[in-house]
């Protein structure tokens, strides 16, 4: 499976000027590549324009997810179509979409973890389902967004579930940089499974953002890496049967006593 991470600038509050944006980068990509599956960032539509939600946020009648759909079905590829900010009710939600290449939404996320340094919680309502894993063509797969991978209890559950592939999407700032690089690693290696990130660059409202997507196997070795600071596609192939093969090595879910661990 070849995945392709979609690594962009965002224009702050125009979702049609980002709409216009990814479908470039897509029709480009399919033709010099023809992945599997496509990832896009964080907030891809509207960049952390929060008080401007309420105005260009997406609810149910509104573009972003037709178009996604659109282009997976014309394309015929999986869509990890990042996150956008969804209206829902009263309720203002950073939501991950999964769209096949028959153009489904098979699966969405809405973020768990609000971050407190960019004053997420007054302006966004946290998700109110836990992350599960979903399908693409038999692989197993997981989503989180951006401060979620900070908790490893999350990326552990849906390891547990069976997911031999995380996706990470993120607007994450270049000031923790390290912390994203190392962090995801280390998800790779205690869980075994595939990291895929793709998070933005430029800036926006006094944050420089890090750039640095990735594609990091189930041995924690970095199969592909984002520049800080250029739009590009960082792409890797994918094998699920390492997954197994790393698993059966060193059997670390086999080995767990969980009797003996305590959560609060």
């Amino acid at each position: 499976m070849i995945v392709s991470s979609l690594q962009m600038d965002i224009v702050p509050g125009d979702p049609a000027a980002n709409r216009a944006k990814v479908e470039v980068f897509i029709q480009k990509e399919v033709e010099q590549t023809r992945p599997d599956v496509i990832v896009l960032p964080e907030m891809w539509t509207t960049a952390y324009t929060l008080p401007e939600l309420p105005r260009v946020a997406d609810h149910r009648d509104s573009e972003t997810i037709p178009f996604l759909q659109h282009l997976a079905a014309k394309h015929q590829t999986h869509l990890i179509g990042g996150s956008i900010a969804y209206q829902s009710g009263d309720d203002m939600f950073n939501r991950a979409l999964i769209i096949n290449n028959k153009g489904e939404l098979v699966y969405h996320y809405d973020k768990l973890h609000l971050v407190p340094m960019l004053q997420e919680p007054a302006y966004l309502s946290g998700g109110q389902n836990k992350a599960q894993v979903f399908e693409l063509d038999g692989l197993k797969m997981g989503i989180i967004i951006c401060y979620d991978l900070r908790f490893p209890e999350l990326l552990r559950a849906l390891a547990l579930e069976g997911a031999q592939a995380v996706f990470i999407v993120a607007e994450w700032p270049e000031a923790r940089r390290s912390h994203w690089y190392h962090l995801q690693i280390a998800r790779a290696i205690e869980n075994q499974c595939y990291i895929i990130s793709s998070n933005r660059i430029g800036s926006y409202n006094e944050v420089e953002f890090a750039g640095t997507s990735m594609i990091i196997d189930p041995w924690g070795n970095v199969l592909a890496e984002g520049s800080q600071d250029q739009a590009e596609t960082v792409r890797a192939e994918i094998h699920p049967e390492q997954v197994t093969d790393v698993r059966r090595q060193v059997p670390v879910f086999d080995s767990r006593v969980p009797d003996f661990y305590t959560y609060y």
